[in-house]
């Protein structure tokens, strides 16, 4: 799993939480314990998910902090609103023990990150665990810019590629994380409900950190289209942009032990 600076993270915090789906908030609601609520966050980064969810569930909580970056860790813990548990390993190889008492397992910009086969052990450990997933900001391969340039749909393609990429004999998901998320928890027996999160950037910081990085992985996927980068960066400056994500919500659904998942 990719490592992630903290300015990188604060810088997006703002983002995200304007763009998360509290239209899920309603459902998650309805089936949580009337007792303290144990959550789950996978891949916690700073905490930003604890930040912005924890003062939204009405009961008394205690959250359990997963990242592989101690750094991380510490800083989530200190600063979200609730007591925190921090333990540091590969979120990769988590499994429904990890998950052991959990009234709710949540995620942050993290299935289009994982494979098929990580995305349904996730699907698996949840559901033996018998607890919802809310599962946020997962990239969906649309990518808007205000005005339109032509040259958007080849370095869009190309950065979509970058994200199905092959690495560390990993083949990652990318945009296709969502259909094979709801696939995984659907056959499981869940109810999935998903909504639209989308960013919506302007001119700032944000928009230059994250394009930057779009025309940088495009270029790395295909090189061909480095000649044409430093104009269509100039060209996009004082551009807007909405990067598409989907936020899931997976309630309820059995254990699929028998079954060796998807390839």
């Amino acid at each position: 799993m990719p490592a992630f600076s903290p300015d990188w993270l604060a810088l997006r915090e703002k983002a995200d939480a304007a763009a998360r789906a509290v239209a899920l908030l309603e459902p998650l609601r309805a089936v949580l314990p009337d007792a303290l609520l144990v959550v789950h966050d996978l891949g916690c980064g700073t905490g930003s998910m604890g930040r912005w969810l924890a003062p939204l569930l009405p009961r008394p909580q205690r959250w359990v902090l997963h990242d592989r970056d101690p750094q991380l860790l510490a800083r989530a813990a200190a600063s979200i609103p609730a007591p925190a548990e921090i333990r540091a390993g590969d979120l990769t190889k988590l499994t429904a023990r990890d998950l052991e008492g959990a009234s709710l397992v949540t995620a942050s910009a993290l299935l289009d990150l994982l494979t098929a086969d990580e995305v349904d052990a996730l699907a698996e450990a949840c559901t033996v665990a018998g607890c919802p997933a809310l599962l946020t900001l997962s990239v969906a391969g649309q990518v808007g810019f205000t005005p339109p340039d032509p040259l958007d749909r080849r370095f869009a393609a190309a950065f979509d590629d970058h994200q199905r990429r092959e690495t560390g004999g990993r083949r990652l998901l990318g945009p296709d994380a969502i259909e094979v998320t709801i696939e995984a928890f659907v056959r499981r027996g869940a109810i999935v409900h998903s909504r639209r999160s989308p960013w919506r950037l302007g001119p700032g910081e944000l928009f230059r950190q994250w394009f930057r990085g779009w025309v940088d992985a495009a270029c790395e996927q295909q090189p061909e289209l480095q000649p044409y980068a430093a104009d269509y960066q100039c060209r996009r400056l004082g551009s807007e942009v909405v990067v598409g994500h989907v936020d899931l919500l997976a309630i309820g659904g059995a254990p699929c032990s028998t079954e060796s998942g998807p390839g």
